[in-house]
């Protein structure tokens, strides 16, 4: 009996290829944002999920062994997306890990990135990438976690970025971060690497880094690059380039999203060389990089479903905030502590009132908001609220507050999903949305002082 893969990010880059390649030797439910309209493969189960609401999560990988996440939140979810990409990242990633134990999942493979060997200097990109590895691997569910520098395959957004730029650009003075060392690996070899990972228990809670068996710079994949292409540039280092000035220049002669290419510029700043502490644990006879690169240039990759359009209400809001825990306080008391702080830091303005089930803010006698503690999808490590009223929402059906614990207590997540507010856009904007993320650095520092 085939084992069954649900696979996170199914839409994706490598996702895409996991399908192609894994559907005759397992059964595969492929999840995405958007309900499918038209499935050409019967083969491939399609979930709708939501992977920001743990019932949904917790739905869509049911009757699975082995999960493969694939998912990192570059591009925003919402109208308004309050808060920085690994903050998101990781609570996603956490949703998964919860999900896929309360589901018995036999293991969960992740693909993230090389760590730099100065640490030190890690980027923000990696360090989240390191940060989702560690929340995954967090519970009773086993993680094989895949680390990888740039791979090259077709519909790979990192080397579509590279052919543009010499499609586009017969002079390239490349900035310092293009000397940086990297081992390009070819799609189909980490598909290989996934295929001898997925189900062994030998690969169980690993990190195992990997790279082609060739070093070298993206300027040297610039340049490799143009010579397949028979495009003749003049490719040369210019180091005083800045990194900022490089972003907004790869941005738009690579024809790439800002949110995409940012993170990857600053990932591509380190020397990103794989260990070769787990090289025992599997075979792989590499692709030259020239093949890679003949390859991703001439073939299409897999076709996807077409999905419905999204009818989902127009002006919503999202808001992850990651505050630092000293005092490793769970998510339990920091939601019962917060409302008893705001009473006193706003005395007189803001009045909260918490009967342990309904939550209330009242200003002047007015309710601004309502929400009401969902005792059942709660425990001491998250608290969900249901947003049920009050003149400053919209919607008394849509939207739930959570405080979560994360990394051990390190962190506490307070997040607002799906939130429509009532005041016009544009106000809501200059108004509630600041004073909320005033309210939360104030309340960072009061988990500070207790400490």
């Amino acid at each position: 009996m085939k084992q069954t893969i649900v696979l996170a990010g199914a839409s994706g880059f490598i996702g895409r290829w996991i399908i192609e390649e894994f559907q005759d030797e397992y059964q595969i439910i492929a999840l995405s944002r958007k309900k499918v309209k038209t499935n050409p493969n019967e083969k491939i189960i399609w979930r709708t999920v939501d992977l920001y609401s743990m019932s949904s999560t917790e739905k869509a990988m049911e009757g699975a062994d082995i999960a493969i996440y694939l998912v990192h939140s570059m591009q925003p979810s919402t109208r308004l997306n309050q808060g920085k990409f690994e903050d998101t990242d990781l609570l996603l990633a956490d949703n998964f890990s919860r999900a896929a134990q309360k589901n018995k999942l036999k293991q969960i493979i992740y693909l993230g990135g090389i760590l730099p060997k100065d640490k030190h200097k890690i980027s923000n990109h990696l360090l989240s990438r390191f940060e989702v590895e560690k929340t995954l691997g967090s519970r009773a569910t086993p993680l094989t976690a895949i680390r990888a520098g740039i791979i090259i395959g077709p519909g790979g957004s990192s080397f579509r970025i590279v052919s543009q730029l010499v499609k586009n650009l017969p002079v390239m003075g490349c900035p310092q971060w293009t000397k940086s060392e990297n081992q390009p690996i070819d799609v189909f070899d980490i598909l290989s690497l996934i295929k001898q990972c997925a189900g062994n228990p030998v690969t169980y809670d690993k990190n195992i880094e990997v790279g082609g068996n060739e070093v070298m710079t993206y300027m040297n994949l610039l340049q490799k690059t143009s010579k397949i292409m028979h495009k003749r540039r003049l490719i040369f280092s210019m180091p005083f380039f800045t990194v900022g000035l490089s972003k907004w220049w790869v941005s738009i002669f690579g024809d790439s999203n800002i949110n995409f290419v940012s993170p990857l510029v600053e990932s591509l700043k380190h020397r990103m060389i794989p260990s070769k502490k787990h090289d025992d644990l599997y075979h792989i006879d590499f692709t030259p990089v020239d093949n890679s690169i003949k390859r991703a240039l001439t073939h299409k990759p897999p076709a996807l479903p077409t999905f419905h359009q999204s009818h989902a209400e127009k002006n919503t809001v999202r808001s992850v905030q990651r505050i630092y825990n000293p005092g490793k306080y769970n998510a339990q008391w920091v939601a019962k502590h917060y409302p008893i702080w705001l009473s006193k830091r706003f005395a007189g303005l803001i009045n909260p009132r918490f009967d342990g089930s309904i939550l209330r803010f009242y200003l002047l006698g007015i309710m601004l908001l309502e929400l009401q503690l969902i005792e059942d999808r709660s425990t001491p490590n998250r608290q969900l609220f249901y947003i049920t009223g009050g003149v400053l929402t919209k919607r008394t059906d849509l939207g739930w507050l959570e405080f979560r614990s994360i990394l051990d207590n390190e962190y506490v997540i307070t997040a607002i999903h799906e939130y429509v507010p009532k005041l016009p856009w544009a106000v809501y904007k200059l108004t509630q949305a600041k004073l909320h993320l005033y309210v939360m650095k104030k309340f960072e520092k009061e988990l500070q002082r207790l400490k």
